[in-house]
Order: C-alpha cells, then structure tokens, then sequence
C-alpha cells in the first residue's frame, strides 16, 4: 500500500470513529484529523520510502468530488533541497465544462552533461480548463497542451536555461493547441490556467478567467494571473477593437443594453482564451505568463475557475481554508463559495501546499498586519528573465519575481534567444515545431510594427500558418484570409 493510501484509509477510519462519537453529525474535530495525518506520514517516512503519487484526473462528475495526495522528490533531487508538495483538487458541477491536471511526475528532457543536477529532474503540473460552449476545447487542452509546451523545449539545456525558456515554450504550446483544436472546426472555447512546479521556481501561464493565486508565509496574497474578461480589462478591450473586433453589451428588445461586456461577432466575453474559432482571431491564446520563485519557506497556490472567483476575493478564498491540510482545504474553498453564491456554475478548486524539506503539514501562516508586509513578501525582480535563478533566499517569506509577460503579440513574446545562442533551429517553425525547407521559414518579426529594433531575418521562424496565424491576431489581415 504506498503512503498516500495508507493516509487515506487512516483518515478514513478517524473519521468514522469520530462521526460515532459525535452522534453520527460527521463532524470531525480538525486538530484530530491533522493530527492523525502527521502520525501516519511520520510512519510512512520511517518506511524508508519516498515515491512520487500522482493522479492525473477527468472533470468532476455530476455533485460535489474531491482528490488528494502528494508527491516526495526522488532521492537525488531530495539533495538539493526540493519541497515537498501537497494537493488537493474539489469540485461541484453544474454544467460539466470544468477539468482539471494534477500530474507530479512529469520528467524534464535530458540536460546538458556538463550540469550537476540529476539528468531527468521531475516537475509537477496542475491546470484549470474551463469550457464554454461545449467541453471538447477543454478536454483537448487537458490532453495536449503539456506535451505541446515540451515539444517547444531545445534540448540539451541546464536547469537555469530550462526554466529560463519555459515562458517562451508555454507561448508556443498555448498557440499550438489553439490552432490544432480550431482545424477540428469545433466551436467550442476554454480557459486554461497552467501551473508548473520545479522546485522552489512556479511558472504560471493563462489565458481566460481562471485564476492562480498565491498565499505566501505572512499572510500576504499575491496573484499570479491576470483576468482576460472584456469589462474589467481596459488594455485587452483596447487590443480587441484595434485589432478589428466589436465590444458591446448584449442588445435586447426597445435598444436596452444588459450583461457583461462581449465581444462581437461571437458574444464571448473574453479576450484570450483557447478555441473559439467562431468569434474571430483576435480573441487570441497568447498567455499571460508569470514566474516566481519562493523561499525555503514555501507558500500555497489556490488554483480555481470563475464559480469561484465571482464568489470570493483572493484574500477571501485563502483565508477560507488557513490552516487545513491541501484536500480539506480545497474542498473548504468550493464550499465557502457554493454558501456565498450557490451553484451558478461549474465550481473547481486546486490547492498545492509547498513545503519545506523535514515537514509534513504546511504550517498556518499569521495574519497580515501591515502593507508594509506585504511589499516585504513580494518583492519585484527585472523582467527581463536572463538572470540567474540561483540567488540564495534566507529571509523567511521572500518571493521573487523572476519573469512577468502579458502582451499578445508574439513577435514579443517568442524571441529572443537565449544569451545570444540560437535555441530553435532556423529549418522548425517556433510554434508548431514543422520541419521547413531553407526557404520556408518566415521569421516572427518581418513585416512588424511594433519593433523598430527587430530584423526581418533574425529568428525564430514560422511556418506560413503559423504565420497567417500571428497576422490575423495582431489584426493585420482578417481571419481565414490566405498568403500568396
């Protein structure tokens, strides 16, 4: 029986103990539960085993489903002082457009010999799609899109390098997977909130309006996505009508305007998203990308789609569930929101505690103060994301930003190469990774408006639908229209 299961059945059994010493109300002291679950994990550990437990799972089904478990670093990278993490995943459904990825086990491509680090270091991976119209959007970006940031990944890179490149890559896999999906000619569209954990560094990536949040040690909560929703976003309205598209609320009979802020031809009320072949190129899925890197301290991520947010604030949903262990903490923030708002949509919550080495539960965190704190918790790097992730963090509670991009024009987003050193090859296409012929590959800044610095022949290249992708969505040609 591995550890996770092993815990379960021990909490399980707790539970039912306590249920009939309380006259069956199933209410279970926490103290109690949080208690048996370090004694079980001490038990575990005194095993003399660490192993990675994953589960990579479906949407909820219909009613209220909850998952948990965790995930020890293999021996090796346990040398380098990895955290230990800790996931919970909960969910009531009401539309079945909801999915979720908890993976733990994902392995890094082979790196340079010349590093010291174990050759294939594993990463975890937890992501929200919410779908709309329809979940076949979200089910192929819960099968695909991983695979396509990887395959956007050189070879042969450092830990350093890797993490590095990992904002471009998440880029092209976004628009590799919205391109794919959109040749199915399916109309249906999702959001994708897509979390990667190496590590102490996350690397977040969105497009939508689901949301990652970051619940640090101190109290303080910091976002690490943006809302792509047209009637908050004042800079992605701006960049949908310049880019040809209509935004206005829905007319209805005697000229009265009702509901949120859409976007016409389609009436989507976001500007990015994956899919949506119907409402035209500007609703792009180029990604909000942020990357950060905690303190041995470690901090919780509260992952969850919009039936969350339209019923709690990010300080809300983190203060919710404080104190709790990942699985009873996600299940606390669905249901803190279902008593605020009720079931109006499909309701999903991840959790993922990092932890320091050498403990099994994350401890509570105290209560803000100050702003002063605060500012203290998050302190603001350069974006620019050559520099060196190897900076030491003793400061209890430090998180560092390390990168931070949110434009959708890949001529910024896809270049440039790392440290002068081509890192895709002049013959692949940046997005799609098609072989081209010498004369094939268009580079992602000719004909570009928005740089006076890039060179029409400096890489990297697309292919010419790749590149009738780009223009279409920067608003240069309309959708569907061919290059000669």
């Amino acid at each position: 029986m591995s550890s996770s299961s092993a815990s379960s059945s021990a909490a399980a059994h707790h539970q039912q103990h306590y249920r009939r010493q309380t006259g069956g109300s199933g209410l279970v002291p926490l103290a109690a539960l949080i208690k048996e679950e370090a004694r079980t994990e001490r038990q575990s550990i005194a095993g003399g085993e660490s192993r990675i437990s994953a589960r990579d799972d479906d949407a909820a089904g219909v009613g209220s489903s909850g998952v948990g478990g965790e995930a020890a670093e293999a021996a090796v990278e346990s040398r380098l002082e990895r955290p230990l993490l800790r996931y919970g995943c909960a969910a009531q459904c009401k539309k079945g457009e909801d999915f979720f990825l908890l993976r733990t086990d994902c392995l890094r491509p082979a790196i340079s010999v010349s590093s010291s680090a174990s050759p294939h270091p594993i990463f975890a991976v937890f992501a929200i799609l919410d779908g709309h119209n329809g979940n076949a959007a979200a089910i192929y970006t819960r099968d695909n899109l991983l695979n396509h940031v990887l395959s956007a990944m050189p070879r042969g890179l450092s830990r350093e390098e890797w993490l590095h490149m990992l904002p471009r890559a998440l880029v092209a896999g976004f628009v590799k997977t919205d391109k794919e999906f959109q040749s199915k000619g399916q109309t249906s569209g999702t959001t994708a909130t897509f979390v990667i954990i190496d590590g102490w560094t996350i690397t977040v990536a969105s497009v939508g309006d689901s949301r990652c949040i970051l619940d640090a040690q101190g109290g303080a909560v910091s976002l690490l996505t943006v809302d792509h929703r047209l009637e908050e976003n004042v800079e992605e309205r701006e960049r949908v009508t310049a880019s040809g598209g209509e935004v206005g609320r829905l007319s209805v009979v005697g000229g009265a305007e009702i509901g949120p802020l859409r976007c016409w031809p389609g009436g989507l009320c976001l500007s990015r998203s994956i899919g949506d072949i119907d409402v035209g190129e500007f609703i792009v899925p180029v990604p909000y990308v942020k990357q950060v890197k905690l303190s041995n301290a470690g901090g919780r991520l509260i992952i969850a789609s919009d039936g969350i947010w339209d019923a709690l604030s990010s300080e809300a949903a983190a203060k919710s569930c404080r104190g709790l262990p990942a699985e009873l903490a996600a299940k606390q923030v669905v249901k803190e929101a279902l008593r605020t708002r009720g079931l109006k949509d499909d309701t999903t919550c991840i959790v993922v505690d990092i932890i320091p080495p050498g403990q099994t539960i994350r401890p509570l965190s105290p209560p803000k103060k100050t702003s002063k704190l605060k500012s203290f918790i998050f302190r603001k790097k350069a974006k620019d994301p050559s520099q060196k992730l190897t900076k030491q963090h003793s400061a209890v509670g430090i998180v560092e930003e390390i990168f931070e991009e949110g434009s959708a024009m890949l001529s910024e987003r896809l270049g440039p190469d790392l440290d002068g050193r081509r890192t895709s090859s002049l013959f692949t296409c940046a997005i799609c990774q098609l072989d081209l012929e010498p004369s094939e590959g268009i580079s992602v800044h000719a004909g570009s408006i928005f740089s006076s610095t890039s060179r029409p022949w400096e890489g990297p290249f697309l292919c010419s639908d790749c590149r009738e992708k780009k223009d279409a969505m920067e608003g240069k040609r309309p959708s569907g229209v061919k290059v000669l």
